[in-house]
């Protein structure tokens, strides 16, 4: 790899995966000239312990059947071919082994950069990548609002200048638990892939 391949890291469970991430991606791929979009989804993600969630198999199911013709974009299992719990730290650090000459930037929401301080190990998180920050309804954030409890913050984030994504995949799994229509929200390929495995039935 040269120093001139720029990487989006786009994290999540991705349960399931919507046009919402999709969206944001391209976003923000087209606000920082990204060569590549990695979405790496996240087989034990600590903040979501205690949660049910769609089996790990499944959720990379529909995110592959979700990428499926999208230039730029990239599966990666950096999180689900080791065992968790799995901190947004740790995934960077091993993409930084596989791509140590590339400018990389986590792609995160403007509520995660608001919770930042209570990630694990922030300081060492902002040390091995940038912050590429997309708006989130309601939430008002600032690059400098932690940065005397993660110094230096301010000068790694990039914020994205764009509408705020309103959509959440819990919404949309509530949404398919019920039998309603996700209303466009899941790419076709998706909706199949749920269909064919039976998946997000009532409980």
């Amino acid at each position: 790899m040269t120093a001139t391949e720029r990487l989006g890291v786009l994290g999540g469970t991705f349960d399931p995966p919507h046009k919402g991430h999709l969206a944001l991606a391209r976003v923000a791929q087209n606000a920082l000239a990204l060569t590549q979009m990695l979405f790496v989804p996240a087989a034990d993600p600590p903040h979501k312990r205690g949660h049910a969630k769609t089996p790990a198999a499944a959720r990379l199911g529909m995110l592959r059947s979700a990428l499926q013709g999208e230039a730029g974009y990239r599966l990666s299992m950096l999180d689900m071919d080791r065992p968790g719990p799995h901190f947004a730290v740790d995934t960077l650090r091993l993409l930084r082994e596989e791509h140590p000459d590339a400018a990389v930037w986590f792609v995160m929401g403007a509520d995660s950069l608001r919770d930042l301080p209570d990630w694990h190990c922030p300081q060492a998180l902002i040390e091995l990548c940038r912050l590429a920050v997309v708006p989130r309804a309601g939430v008002a954030v600032r690059p400098d609002m932690h940065e005397s409890r993660i110094p230096g913050l301010a000068q790694r984030v990039d914020m994205i200048d764009c509408p705020p994504f309103p959509h959440a995949s819990r919404e949309i799994a509530a949404r398919l638990r019920a039998g309603e229509d996700p209303g466009g929200l899941v790419p076709r390929a998706v909706l199949q892939y749920i269909a064919e495995h039976g998946l997000y039935r009532p409980c």
